[in-house]
């Protein structure tokens, strides 16, 4: 780098995307902390958020909508069938695949964590107008579009 260019932390565009990552980073920490009590972590409520909105999703759909491989998917999932959360049931039309349903101390489960993380969005985000969130909302799924489109260009 020469002495004309600017460093990548003085460019408005680098501080925005460390800001965003820090954030992201922070919002984990957090809902990990509030979920601790009732022994599931973030990338299980994702599942079970997934699982309650989609009933019968299949493991390929939830994988895709959770940007995650299938090699996590298959490391969760069991965890979950163990805890009695879920269920995995064969499709009737397609016997390789294999549908996800929650069982009703997951269904329980999944609503007492809901309340918890939407309390954290709500207790986080009171203070920003609603026009904000919605121009940051907007901005991050334009980027996220984006991104998601270099990652299938390189595939």
């Amino acid at each position: 780098m020469n002495k004309n260019q600017s460093l990548p932390w003085d460019h408005p565009r680098f501080r925005s995307w460390i800001a965003v990552a820090r954030a992201c980073q922070l919002m984990q920490q957090t809902l990990s902390r509030s979920l601790a009590d009732l022994d599931i972590k973030p990338p299980h409520l994702d599942i079970l958020v997934n699982i309650y909105r989609f009933e019968g999703i299949s493991q390929q759909e939830l994988a895709r909508k959770l940007l995650v491989g299938r090699s996590n998917m298959s490391m969760l999932l069991p965890q979950m069938e163990h805890r009695r959360l879920i269920e995995r049931r064969g499709d009737e039309r397609d016997k390789r695949v294999l549908r996800l349903h929650l069982t009703p101390e997951g269904r329980k489960l999944t609503e007492a964590a809901m309340a918890i993380q939407t309390d954290l969005i709500e207790r986080t985000l009171s203070e920003e107008p609603i026009e904000q969130c919605m121009a940051t909302a907007t901005s991050m799924e334009r980027i996220i579009a984006m991104l998601l489109k270099e990652l299938r260009d390189d595939d």
